[in-house]
């Protein structure tokens, strides 16, 4: 993943896509901003739709030199060319992903808002850590939130990259766009009637412009 002095994008699919509808998103929205990492976020755990999604999926990426990798199973991350895993689960899987994938391999995990999980993570060796969410998810999850001062915090001790996600509206991007490495957008980019344009303007928020 790309260095600038701006938070990259990080993008992560919906939790179910339609391969034909959804890849000329992506490959529009990849043509129109900058983006770091795609991250395949599918619920399913059917292999062979996993499968295609990744296939299909790593190609477009590739071709705008943009990163890809596939929540937990690291077993298909070499199979399909992937560029690395993202762990839901912490720490927990960070040592068996690692010696499966490799050094050169992406690997990061998803700490939600705990400090002390983000920590035993970045010691095992991970390339970034993820929390969230950040904004509100209504219903959504437990209603435990990564507070700003948590970013602020980790940017300050920590030289392990941190990603934000979850519920990242432009109030919400304002105050943590200067204490993180990357930002996770999937709903508020996906969601959108034209995601390129809404990426455009989400962009504009991190470059502060």
């Amino acid at each position: 993943m790309p260095e600038q002095d701006f938070a990259q994008i990080y993008l992560a699919t919906p939790p179910e896509i339609d391969l034909p509808s959804f890849a000329p998103k992506l490959n529009a929205v990849l043509g129109a901003v900058p983006v770091a990492c795609l991250r395949i976020a599918l619920t399913t755990i059917d292999a062979a739709l996993l499968g295609r999604a990744a296939d299909q999926l790593r190609d477009i990426c590739h071709r705008h030199d943009v990163a890809i990798v596939i929540d937990d199973h690291f077993r298909m991350v070499e199979k399909h060319g992937l560029d690395g895993v993202h762990l839901t689960g912490g720490a927990r899987l960070v040592r068996d992903a690692r010696k499966l994938l490799g050094e050169e391999a992406i690997v990061g995990a998803y700490c939600g808002s705990s400090k002390h999980a983000g920590m035993t993570a970045a010691e095992i060796g991970v390339d970034y850590i993820s929390f969230g969410p950040v904004g509100d998810m209504g219903d959504l999850g437990d209603g435990s939130r990564a507070a700003p001062a948590l970013f602020e915090w980790w940017s300050e001790i920590i030289e392990v990259p941190v990603v934000a996600e979850g519920g990242l509206d432009a109030e919400v991007l304002a105050l943590i766009r200067d204490n993180v490495d990357f930002v996770t957008f999937s709903g508020e980019i996906w969601q959108a009637e034209n995601p390129a344009e809404r990426a455009k303007v989400l962009l504009g928020i991190l470059q502060n412009t």
